[in-house]
C-alpha cells in the first residue's frame, strides 16, 4: 500500500514537473524566435563564360549546399542552461513570393548568436554571393484574406531516402520556383525548411545494426523494429523474458535458412546513413483572397514535392491542416519554429535536394538576383589613408576604403560610369577632403554643378587660395592665353598642342596639312615677342593687316619663320591667297567673333599663372558649364587648361623632385579636354606630381590612342554601372573576380574598382562609395566675388586694350 502511495506521488510530481518544464521550455523558444536575424541570399543571374565555370555541372552546384548545411551540424546554443533546456537551436530556410510582389527570394534565418558567421560560411562556399541582413521580416499573408497550409512527413521509416539532386533527371528546385513563380501579385506562398542539427549520436550506429539484420535475412521492418529500440524498451524486453522464463529465440544454425537479400534496399539505407542528418520541418503556406485559391495554390506547390518519391522507399506525405491545426501551423511558420510532431530526419544530401540557393541553371522568372557578384576585398586595405572613399561590407565584416598613400594618387586614377550612378558624388568627396587637408587642386568641370559643390565646401581659411575661372562671368573677364611662354621648349610645345587643339575641335576634312603650316608660322610670330604675346585675336590680323606684320617680324629670330612670310606668303596672291586666308580665318573667327571667348582668349597676359598656383597648393576652378559657355567654348578653354596645365608640371624640372608640391587635377567629361599628349602627361606627369582624376560616361567617347593610353597607364580603375559594350572592353580589367554582366547590373553609389594599394595593384572588389557631405551654399556668391575681384578685369578694360591691339 505503501508502495503504491510513492508510485502515485512520484507520477504525480513526475506530471507537474513535465508541465512547468514544458511551460518553461515553450516560453523559451518563443523567445528564441525574436532571437533570430533574417538574411536574404541572392545570386548573380549570369556567371562567367569561362571553361571553369562551364565544367561545373548543374549536380557540382547544388552540392555546394552540402557544405553549407554541414557547417550547422555541430551548432549549440552558447549558454548552457538554454541548451539544456531549450534542445538545440533552430535555423530556417525559406524560399517565398510575398504578397505584394511578384519576387521569389530566398531566405535564411539564423540565431543571432550566429548572424556574423553565417555570411562568411555562404560566401566561402558561394563566393560571389550576396548575403543581406533583412531589417524587416517578410509577409505572405493577407489580413482579409484565406490561407491555406499543410506540412509534411516522411511516408516511409527514416533510414529510407527520398530521391535526390543525384537521381532526379532536373532539378527539383526548378518544379518548386516554377509553382511560385504563377501565383498572381496580391497573393502569397512560401516553403518553409526548418532544421536542427540531430542529436542522437548513435544513428549510423542503428544504421550498421539495420544492415547486419537486413543482412542475416530478417524482414526489413523486423530488422529496422529491432535496431532502433531505445534502452528503455530493450530493458523492458530482458525483464519481460526474465520474469517469464522465456528467453530470446536464437536461430539454430544448423536450421537457419537464408533469406535472398535485396542489395538494392542495402545501398539505400547506405545512402542514407553515410551522411550527416538534421531534424527537418517542412512546411507549404499559401495565401490568397479566397480560400479555393489558396487551396489550389497549395495543391500545386505540394504537388512539386512528389517528385522527391522513391519508388519502394521513401517519399512525403502531405498532413493537411485545417481550424485550429491551420492556426497552430501558421503561429509554428510565422515564429518559425521546430516541432517535434512534424519531424523527418534527412541527410544533408536530401536536405540540399529540397532547399539550395539558386544555380544559373533555373530559368524560372522573378527568382530575386544579385545584380551583380561581390569579390573579396585585398587583405592589404590599409586602416587609414589621405582619401577616406567608401565601405566595403563582405562576410559580414564593414571596412572603410582610402586611398592610402600620395605614391598611389600619383599613378593617377581613371573613373567611368553612367549619368547618375556616382561619379560626381566620389569626386566632390575626394575632392572636399584634399581641400580640408590642405592640397592643391584643379578642376575642370564641363557642367558647373561639381564646382559649385566644391565652392560650398571651401573652409574659411582657404577663400584666398580659390582662383576661380568662369567664362560666363563677362563683367570682368579673367584672360587665358595659349601663347604665353616662359621658356623655348614651352613655346615649341604650345604651338604644338594649339595645333592638336584645332584638330580635336574640327572634322579632319576641314583640318590639313596646309592649314598647320598657316596656323603654325602666325602663331610662331605672334609668339615672338615673349614680353608682349600676341594671342589667337591677332591671328587673322597677321593675314590682312601688312604693317602689323612687319611690327610682328621685327621680333622673330627663326629664319624659317621670317621666309614664310617675308617670301612664301608674300608670293602667294589672287586666289590662292584669298582661299588660304578664308581657310585660315574661318578656324578662329568663330572665337573672336563670340564677345565672351574675345575678352578672354584676346588678353595677351593670363589673369592667373598655373605654375604658381601648383607651386603655392592653389584650389583652381574652371565651370566651363556647356550650358553657360557653348559646348565648343567650352572645350576649347578647357583643351587649353590642359596643356597650360602640362607646361607648368614640365616647368618644374628645374625643382628638386623632394620640392614639387603635389597638384591633383580633377578632369569630369576628361575626353573633351585632351589630346594626344595625355599619353605623355600620364606616363611622365607623374614625376613632376602632377596627378590625374579622369571621369566620364562611355568609353567610345575616347579615341583609341587615348583609351590605350589611359588603361595602359592608370594605376587605379573604376567603374560604376557603365553600358553593356563599355563592360566587354573592361571586362579583362577587372577579371575574374567582376564579369561584364556584373557591370552593366551595378547600383548606383556601387563602385567595381582595381587598386593601387603601397605601389601594387590589387585584385577587383567592389564597393558602396560615400555621399558627399553638404556645404554652405550661402557662401558660393562671396567667394566668386573675391576670386573674380582678385583675378578678372573689368570688361570695359579688357575691350579697349583689344580694340588697341587689334586696330578695330
Amino acid at each position: 500500500m505503501v508502495f503504491l502511495i510513492i508510485f502515485i506521488l512520484a507520477i504525480i510530481a513526475l506530471g507537474v514537473g513535465m508541465f512547468f518544464y514544458n511551460k518553461i521550455k515553450n516560453k523559451g523558444r518563443l523567445l528564441e524566435s525574436f532571437d533570430m536575424a533574417l538574411f536574404l541570399v541572392t545570386m548573380p543571374k549570369y556567371e562567367f563564360k569561362k571553361e571553369e565555370m562551364i565544367e561545373q555541372g548543374e549536380e557540382v552546384l547544388i552540392a555546394q549546399m552540402e557544405q553549407i548545411f554541414s557547417t550547422f551540424l555541430s551548432l549549440k546554443t552558447p549558454n548552457f542552461w538554454k541548451r539544456t533546456v531549450y534542445g538545440p537551436p533552430r535555423m530556417a530556410f525559406e524560399i517565398a513570393s510575398q504578397i505584394g510582389g511578384s519576387d521569389i527570394s530566398f531566405y535564411v534565418a539564423v540565431p543571432t548568436f550566429l548572424e556574423t558567421a553565417f555570411e562568411k560560411y555562404v560566401q566561402g562556399v558561394y563566393s560571389r554571393a550576396l548575403v543581406e541582413k533583412v531589417p524587416q521580416d517578410y509577409t505572405i499573408f493577407e489580413p482579409a484574406g484565406a490561407t491555406a497550409g499543410c506540412y509534411l512527413k516522411l511516408s516511409g521509416p527514416s533510414f529510407f531516402p527520398i530521391s535526390t539532386y543525384k537521381n532526379l533527371e532536373k532539378d527539383a528546385l526548378a518544379t518548386i520556383t516554377n509553382t511560385l513563380s504563377k501565383i498572381r501579385h496580391d497573393e502569397g506562398a512560401a516553403v518553409q525548411v526548418v532544421i536542427r542539427p540531430f542529436t542522437k549520436k548513435k544513428w549510423s550506429k542503428v544504421g550498421d545494426k539495420i544492415l547486419g539484420n537486413i543482412r542475416e535475412g530478417k524482414p526489413i521492418k523486423l530488422a529496422i523494429a529491432e535496431s532502433s529500440r531505445s534502452w528503455l524498451v530493450e530493458f523492458l524486453f530482458e525483464l519481460n523474458s526474465i520474469i517469464t522464463g522465456q528467453k530470446k529465440n536464437k536461430p539454430e544454425q544448423d536450421n537457419k535458412k537464408e533469406l535472398p537479400v535485396d542489395e538494392k534496399i542495402i545501398e539505400a539505407i547506405q545512402s542514407k546513413v553515410q551522411k550527416q542528418v538534421f531534424d527537418v520541418n517542412i512546411r507549404l503556406m499559401a495565401a490568397a483572397e479566397t480560400q479555393i485559391r489558396a487551396e489550389e495554390i497549395l495543391g500545386h506547390l505540394r504537388g512539386a514535392f512528389g517528385q522527391f518519391s522513391l519508388y519502394s522507399m521513401n517519399g512525403f506525405d502531405v498532413v493537411m491542416a485545417k481550424k485550429k491545426r491551420l492556426k497552430k501551423l501558421i503561429y509554428d511558420f510565422s515564429f518559425r519554429n521546430f516541432s517535434p510532431i512534424q519531424g523527418n530526419i534527412l541527410n544533408i544530401e536530401e536536405l540540399a535536394s529540397i532547399y539550395h540557393f539558386p544555380t544559373h541553371y533555373i530559368e524560372t522568372p522573378y527568382i530575386k538576383t544579385a545584380k551583380s557578384g561581390v569579390a573579396a576585398p585585398p587583405s592589404e586595405l590599409p586602416d587609414k589613408g589621405l582619401n577616406l572613399i567608401g565601405q566595403v561590407t563582405f562576410r559580414g565584416e564593414e571596412k572603410d576604403i582610402y586611398f592610402s598613400t600620395r605614391e598611389d594618387r600619383r599613378r593617377h586614377f581613371y573613373l567611368v560610369g553612367q549619368t547618375g550612378t556616382g561619379k560626381t558624388s566620389l569626386l566632390q568627396e575626394m575632392i572636399r577632403q584634399d581641400i580640408l587637408n590642405g592640397e592643391g587642386l584643379g578642376i575642370i568641370d564641363p557642367h558647373g554643378e561639381l564646382i559649385e559643390a566644391t565652392l560650398a565646401n571651401i573652409p574659411k581659411e582657404r577663400v584666398d587660395d580659390v582662383v576661380l575661372f568662369e567664362p560666363s562671368d563677362m563683367e570682368r573677364p579673367i584672360g587665358l592665353n595659349m601663347l604665353e611662354y616662359d621658356t623655348p621648349e614651352q613655346k615649341d610645345f604650345a604651338v604644338q598642342e594649339m595645333i592638336a587643339i584645332f584638330h580635336k575641335l574640327f572634322p579632319p576634312e576641314i583640318i590639313g596639312p596646309m592649314f598647320e603650316h598657316y596656323m603654325r608660322n602666325a602663331m610662331l610670330a605672334l609668339m615672338a615677342d615673349k614680353d608682349n604675346p600676341g594671342t589667337l585675336v591677332e591671328i587673322p590680323r597677321m593675314f590682312t593687316d601688312d604693317d602689323f606684320m612687319q611690327k610682328k617680324l621685327m621680333k622673330v629670330e627663326d629664319p624659317i619663320v621670317k621666309n614664310f612670310w617675308l617670301k612664301e606668303w608674300k608670293q602667294t596672291t589672287g586666289a590662292t591667297r584669298s582661299d588660304m586666308l578664308g581657310y585660315v580665318v574661318s578656324k578662329v573667327g568663330r572665337f573672336i567673333e563670340n564677345e565672351m571667348m574675345r575678352n578672354i582668349i584676346g588678353q595677351s597676359h593670363s589673369g592667373f599663372d598655373l605654375g604658381e598656383i601648383m607651386d603655392g597648393k592653389k584650389i583652381f576652378l574652371a565651370n566651363l558649364s556647356k550650358g553657360l559657355t557653348g559646348e565648343v567654348n567650352s572645350s576649347l578653354l578647357g583643351l587649353i587648361l590642359v596643356s597650360k596645365m602640362q607646361m607648368a608640371a614640365m616647368k618644374r624640372a628645374r625643382v628638386k623632385q623632394e620640392e614639387r608640391a603635389d597638384f591633383y587635377l580633377y578632369i569630369d567629361e576628361f575626353q573633351n579636354f585632351t589630346t594626344d599628349s595625355i599619353t605623355t602627361i600620364l606616363s611622365e606627369a607623374r614625376k613632376y606630381r602632377l596627378n590625374l582624376i579622369l571621369a566620364h560616361q562611355y568609353i567610345p567617347q575616347l579615341e583609341d590612342k587615348i583609351r590605350d593610353a589611359v588603361l595602359g597607364n592608370v594605376g587605379t580603375i573604376g567603374a560604376y554601372r557603365i553600358s553593356a559594350d563599355d563592360a566587354e572592353l573592361l571586362e579583362k580589367q577587372f577579371e575574374p573576380e567582376f564579369s561584364r554582366f556584373d557591370l552593366v547590373n551595378l547600383d548606383n553609389f556601387n563602385l567595381v574598382i582595381k587598386m593601387l594599394i603601397d605601389g601594387k595593384v590589387s585584385n577587383a572588389f567592389k564597393f558602396m562609395t560615400y555621399k558627399p557631405k553638404d556645404g554652405n551654399l550661402k557662401q558660393v556668391e562671396s567667394i566668386k566675388k573675391i576670386s573674380s575681384l582678385k583675378y578678372g578685369k573689368l570688361k570695359s578694360l579688357v575691350e579697349r586694350e583689344i580694340a588697341k591691339r587689334s586696330n578695330l
